[in-house]
């Protein structure tokens, strides 16, 4: 299809600016000219008039001197005064040195007042070494906005390379996708999905070119998503009764973290509680590329609580809860390349590993309240460390600055103890700039796009906030803020329910709903719908109606059925009501017996009162 086009506004407006510039200092310079050239005339005439006065009246020589003092002092001093004689008379009288002078003094003079707000080159230089000197001035947090995710922590944040989505995931297992061009003042998200059912979002990440997206959950299989959340691949589930963990296609426990290659769109990387580190192909769903297995001191499997790619996608590095950082080169799985055994405090989880731009130095944020940063090639004591960040969650981010000078990191609170910050460190000195009070929840996920030049943060209490600077940031929050709201539509309520299929054929087709009062109308004038029901017939029957009570067994039983009074609450009595009329008129039971037993013989009960017949063991108790 057609591409759309771009339009660069600040050249345009750069542009506008300058013909307009040029267009008033023309003018300004011929209106410079037409004044030049009037004040020589009036310059003039005074001056021959008081040479005449002089050789006629003598009485008027103060008054001559002066006219002359003046006339020669605005000759002499024109280069001083705005308004003056034209250039052409000034340089027949000056030399050559002069003129020079003359017109180095003009051009400060001449062309139009600045624009308010226009800045000299001169001056943005100046701007521009107070912002290296001062990096605080770098950092876009003069406005900032907030997308309510839900109420329960965002535990993950993903930006596509060119900035216009935002997705955010959390432990809700929903996962909602924010289009900045597409939103208005509302700040709705556009879609919204639980990609991994009840599973807690660990890690959402889009591609290096954009198009797909990576899901990391609390399951053992990672998805990939397309730009609109539909599913690509889901990796396979490992055989978690093999013990060799090389031996299994995928992941058997688990997932803690996972990002994609950074030059290779197709591949990315996974680590989970089995003690490995996988990395993927997007077309090869069936099974892993290939397995790293981190070990401790003694040689014993440790987790992997976080891994990433270096910049240029040579090196892959995995955080694990031993404390130690260890790095492996992407085409060689079974050594490791670097090591850091004590990197951080043993059983905690190292939340965060992040590379500079420049690839030389690694971030780490460590579940024991610490920030590290190292040079790999000198692995063993890091460059600088900042204690007394407290971090709760086993994803607490940390990033680095699009200039590469500054790193950026989030703090927990307990709740009610306080506000959760975002604190920025000279990455040289690891001296604290600034720090900005987020919300009244922990700072979990912090992002720094490059291009946009915003700062996304992910709360514990559902909120990411986009921090931006009108003028350093480009797009992104920028283009919604000023959109707004559209009007709520109203709902049309519909008495009943349709389903609509547009293709079925005419005979299985629904009636429409009409309006009902076009159809109480036609039902009015139908004489059947209109009839008025007859009233119940009172007494006897009348009109070929049969009466209330009816002649029918039916009606009659029931008639008397209902006027029975009699009163069964005691069974015996009832039963015993009838004993007089069956020992008179067996019906049932003697009958039967009328040949056989005659007489009706009773079985003999004995008196329970007289125990004294009893024989004695009778008479015990058992």
């Amino acid at each position: 299809g057609k591409k759309a086009r771009t339009f660069d506004l600040e050249a345009m407006f750069e542009q506008t600016r300058r013909t307009a510039v040029e267009r008033s200092r023309k003018v300004l310079e011929a209106r410079e000219r037409e004044k030049e050239d009037q004040t020589e005339k009036e310059f003039r005439i005074p001056c021959t008039d008081s040479s005449a006065s002089a050789s006629r009246v003598t009485a008027a020589t103060s008054t001559l001197t002066e006219r002359e003092t003046a006339c020669s002092e605005s000759e002499d001093s024109s280069d001083e005064e705005v308004t003056g004689p034209s250039m052409q008379s000034r340089s027949s009288a000056k030399g050559p040195s002069e003129d020079s002078d003359d017109d180095e003094d003009d051009e400060e003079f001449i062309g139009p007042p600045l624009p308010p707000g226009f800045k000299d080159s001169d001056d943005d230089n100046d701007d521009t070494e107070e912002e290296d000197n001062n990096p605080v001035k770098k950092i876009p947090d003069s406005h900032e906005i907030t997308l309510q995710h839900g109420t329960k922590t965002v535990s993950a944040l993903g930006l596509d390379p060119s900035g216009a989505r935002l997705i955010t995931g959390g432990y809700d297992y929903d996962v909602k996708f924010w289009d900045f061009a597409g939103m208005d003042a509302s700040l709705q998200a556009f879609r919204s999905l639980q990609p991994c059912e009840c599973h807690q979002i660990k890690s959402l990440q889009y591609s290096s070119t954009g198009d797909v997206i990576l899901v990391v959950s609390g399951n053992s299989q990672a998805k990939v998503l397309d730009r609109d959340g539909f599913p690509v691949m889901e990796c396979i589930k490992g055989d978690q009764y093999i013990v060799d963990m090389t031996n299994t296609k995928g992941h058997t426990a688990m997932l803690n973290s996972g990002c994609w290659h950074p030059k290779i769109k197709e591949e990315f990387l996974t680590c989970s509680n089995d003690g490995t580190v996988r990395t993927w192909d997007v077309n090869n769903e069936k099974k892993h590329k290939s397995v790293f297995k981190p070990r401790s001191v003694q040689g014993k499997r440790v987790i992997p609580t976080t891994c990433t790619y270096s910049r240029d996608g040579k090196l892959i590095a995995a955080g694990c809860q031993d404390g130690s950082i260890q790095i492996w080169d992407r085409n060689m799985s079974v050594h490791t390349k670097f090591h850091c055994r004590q990197a951080h405090a043993s059983g905690t989880d190292t939340s965060c590993l992040m590379f500079s731009y420049d690839g030389t130095v690694l971030a780490s944020r460590g579940g024991d309240d610490t920030l590290k940063i190292w040079d790999i090639r000198q692995f063993k004591k890091p460059l600088n460390s900042v204690d007394g960040l407290p971090s709760f969650f086993p994803m607490t981010d940390c990033c680095f600055s699009p200039d590469d000078k500054i790193l950026v990191t989030g703090t927990s609170v307990k709740k009610g103890g306080g506000s959760g910050k975002l604190c920025f460190f000279y990455r040289e000195t690891f001296q604290k700039l600034y720090e900005i009070e987020v919300t009244d929840a922990s700072v979990v996920r912090c992002l720094w796009h490059p291009k946009l030049n915003q700062i996304m943060v992910g709360t514990g209490n559902g909120l990411a906030k986009v921090y931006y600077d009108p003028v350093k940031s480009q797009r992104g929050a920028k283009l919604c803020v000023v959109k707004t709201k559209r009007k709520e539509r109203q709902a049309e309520t519909l008495t009943q329910d349709y389903i609509i299929t547009p293709h079925a054929l005419p005979m299985f087709r629904e009636p429409r709903q009409r309006s009902t009062r076009k159809q109480l109308e036609k039902d009015r004038l139908d004489p059947l719908k209109s009839h008025k029901p007859e009233p119940p017939v009172a007494g006897a029957g009348r009109g070929g109606r049969v009466g209330t009570h009816g002649v029918t067994l039916s009606s009659y039983i029931v008639k008397n059925i209902a006027l029975d009074k009699t009163d069964d609450s005691n069974p015996r009595e009832a039963i015993l009501r009838h004993a007089k009329e069956a020992e008179e008129n067996p019906y049932w039971v003697a009958p039967a017996y009328a040949k056989t037993q005659p007489k009706t013989v009773f079985a003999e009960v004995e008196p329970e009162d007289d125990e004294t017949d009893k024989p004695e063991w009778k008479k015990r108790k058992i």
